[in-house]
């Protein structure tokens, strides 16, 4: 089902971005064998914005939705994650547009863990989803926007303890 979140917000410079309400994306964390964090990521597909850049899954947020709510959405809609298996432990906005009224559009990081690396089913707007370890994140073609904030994600992550499986 198409939400209302759907639409360019044009800011007063020209620029276009995605999300009547602002965006969404999920930085989700799990542990690998050794104990260190890995993150998934999506390889954007071809035809879509910025095709080709790997990136968080997330996209629009509608009207009624928290970014929390709209990352957790679109990551299910475009990895399969279910829901019941994130645990949000923050977020950080890592885009601001602002105009002569305020805010007019933003975008949403929501950091969450998963008790283990999910298996993933992608949808048409991914062309790949892979889990990378987090020192190896900056070696892929990142999309500008998740360039721009990765180093100041990284250290958010950095200072939150990965929750570990209690079972493995």
């Amino acid at each position: 089902m198409r939400g209302d979140g759907d639409g360019w917000v044009v800011s007063d410079t020209g620029a276009a971005f995605w999300g009547r309400h602002g965006a969404a994306g999920l930085l989700l964390r799990a542990p690998l064998p050794d104990g260190s964090a890995a993150v998934l990521l999506q390889h954007r597909a071809p035809w879509s914005h910025q095709g080709g850049t790997w990136g968080l899954p997330g996209g629009a947020r509608d009207s009624h939705e928290t970014a929390e709510q709209a990352a957790v959405r679109e990551a299910h809609e475009e990895a399969g994650l279910p829901a019941d298996q994130l645990t949000v432990r923050t977020t950080v906005v890592t885009a601001e547009v602002t105009g002569p009224g305020g805010v007019q559009w933003s975008y949403t990081t929501v950091i969450a863990d998963a008790p283990q690396l999910l298996a993933t089913r992608p949808n048409r707007e991914s062309a790949e989803l892979r889990w990378v370890a987090v020192d190896e994140v900056a070696d892929l073609p990142l999309h500008p926007g998740f360039a721009a904030s990765w180093d100041r994600l990284r250290e958010v992550v950095a200072s939150i303890p990965l929750l570990l499986n209690e079972t493995g």
